[in-house]
């Protein structure tokens, strides 16, 4: 993978600003996961919602006082910024006092099923159907910006896509579908417990070398 060369004519856009978007603020936190993006919603499904924006955070540290915020893009062009996972609503009002003590006054608790994601061809969501015929690969992560595959730890032979939305997913393995929920679930073993399938051939062309 040619990741210094991707890292620096990335840098060098920013710089001349003739880049095709506006620059990644939270680019760092991601490479930290302190900010993970959220192709699809996972359970457990409450959580604390902190913010939503329709451009880039202009205060990265507006984040820093949590240790991990879930970033959910949806489909009217608001990408929405919530703390904490929790089994029922009861548990997340519980921990939304202390949130709002942090100075996220507008704090309010979310169901993020009921969160309307932008359409997308990529991923896989839940209660889809495994074709025993397809090949799949598991879906680690994706971000704006790509890392490096070290960043990765207890899997070995990470690939890396770029897509046609400018998202860089990661992802391990290349099974059959017969075999493909099982594969999942060792890695989710593993700690990656946001991890999902996604049909191989769909993200193929993509991939970098």
């Amino acid at each position: 993978m040619k990741l210094l060369s991707s890292l620096l004519i990335v840098y060098t856009l920013s710089i001349f600003n003739i880049s095709a978007g506006t620059p990644d603020k939270l680019e760092a936190l991601r490479t930290k996961k302190q900010v993970v993006r959220m192709d699809k919603p996972v359970a457990p499904y409450y959580s604390i919602q902190i913010i939503a924006l329709k451009e880039p955070p202009r205060e990265p540290e507006f984040f820093q006082k949590v240790n991990v915020v879930y970033e959910y893009p949806c489909a009217d062009g608001f990408v929405r910024y919530c703390v904490g996972k929790f089994n029922s609503r009861d548990a997340a009002m519980a921990q939304l006092a202390s949130i709002k003590a942090l100075g996220y006054d507008q704090a309010f608790v979310v169901n993020t099923k009921k969160y309307s994601f932008e359409a997308s061809e990529w991923g896989s969501h839940d209660g889809d159907k495994i074709d025993p015929d397809k090949t799949y690969t598991v879906q680690l992560s994706a971000f704006r910006f790509p890392v490096y595959l070290t960043f990765f730890k207890n899997v070995e032979d990470v690939m890396e896509f770029k897509m046609k939305d400018k998202i860089f997913r990661y992802t391990v393995g290349k099974f059959p579908g017969t075999v493909a929920e099982e594969e999942l679930s060792k890695i989710k073993a593993l700690g990656y417990k946001d991890a999902f399938l996604v049909e191989f051939d769909k993200y193929a062309p993509f991939k970098i070398e």
